[in-house]
């Protein structure tokens, strides 16, 4: 998939100590020591922020593959990939490659582009972690649209700096940092104008919400929002930890002889050890048993009806959830003291 470009670089590019490239290295060089040191791979835009990742990881890393993702949405996207792929040959990455995608699907424009990207990334990325540009920018915008959704603290956590393959260095550095390595380095950023149409609702939290908070509230917003992330991460993590050591707890096997969709026998959970667990870490454990079991696109209203299952039980019946296969659908149970998830 894909088409490499040009020939071997000579090597690294040296580039200029300015504190912006140097904070640029410094990010990239501790996500390297914290998650591994070998090869990787750059998720290669042409924009500023992944171009700035690009020069930093060819100097800090072993070897760096650009991968440059043609979503052929507008006219001259196969310029602006060749583009980029000579920009990275000439950073000094060991290959280049343009990869074609074809942009279709549900979800709206935005989504179904981010699918096919992530597709043809992961299919490319021969086993070595991908690394994207996003900055802390993008990541108080992410917070932002997950509080304004109500989508709750996982939501709030934000991305993380690495969800394999998924590796994200640059998470605390400003995207004016990256702008100012482009111009340190003399490189000229692509500027893809769907990063300004107003019809996308993060371009309007970039353009204008964001900047309002940051007027009203005298600044340090965008700081504020990431750190709030990385808080509830860390303790969502510890959460998640003792979520998982109940469900452990309250997990039967399929030799329990309780029936699972698909024919098989299912994993059922204990209700009477559920229900003696703290709310939060239940519905915690719920949610993964759920999600484990074949469970597509959970609402919290459907979760928190299962988890009535167990706290609220007043002889209800069972609970439809989002997944199962065609022609069937998923229905979460309480029978004989214990949840159950069949395909009906």
């Amino acid at each position: 998939m894909g088409r490499a470009q040009g020939a071997a670089p000579a090597g690294p590019r040296r580039l200029p100590e300015t504190s912006a490239v140097l904070e640029v290295r410094h990010a990239v060089r501790g996500w390297l020591r914290e998650f591994g040191d070998g090869p990787v791979a750059v998720a290669l835009s042409g924009g500023a922020d992944s171009l700035a990742l690009t020069a930093a990881a060819v100097v800090e890393a072993v070897a760096v593959d650009a991968l440059i993702v043609d979503h052929r949405l507008q006219e001259g996207s196969d310029e602006v990939a060749l583009a980029a792929a000579a920009a990275a040959r000439a950073l000094g990455c060991r290959s280049a490659r343009v990869l074609p995608v074809r942009v279709e699907g549900e979800g709206g424009l935005e989504a179904a582009a981010r699918r096919a990207r992530y597709s043809a990334l992961d299919a490319a990325r021969a086993e070595a972690p991908v690394l994207l540009g996003h900055t802390l920018d993008d990541q108080a915008e992410t917070v932002l649209l997950g509080l304004a959704r109500g989508s709750g603290g996982r939501s709030l956590r934000g991305m993380a700096p690495y969800a394999a393959p998924w590796g994200r260095p640059l998470l605390g550095v400003r995207r004016s940092v990256t702008r100012a390595v482009c111009a340190d380095i003399g490189l000229r950023p692509h500027e893809d104008p769907h990063n300004s149409a107003p019809e996308f609702t993060r371009v309007r939290v970039r353009q204008e919400v964001l900047p309002l908070l940051e007027q009203v509230l005298g600044g340090g917003v965008a700081e504020a929002l990431a750190r709030t992330a990385r808080q509830l991460r860390e303790d969502g993590e510890v959460l998640d930890e003792l979520a998982d050591q109940l469900l452990k707890a309250a997990t039967r096997a399929s030799d329990t002889g309780v029936a699972g969709y698909g024919g098989g026998t299912g994993i059922s959970l204990s209700v009477e050890t559920l229900a003696t667990a703290p709310d939060a870490l239940r519905r915690r454990a719920i949610r993964r048993w759920l999600l484990d079991s074949g469970a597509k696109a959970l609402t919290d209203g459907q979760l928190r009806a299962v988890d009535a299952l167990v706290a609220a039980w007043r002889g209800q019946g069972g609970v439809a959830v989002g997944g199962g296969r065609p022609g069937t659908r998923l229905v979460a149970a309480r029978e004989h003291g214990r949840l159950t998830l069949r395909g009906r």
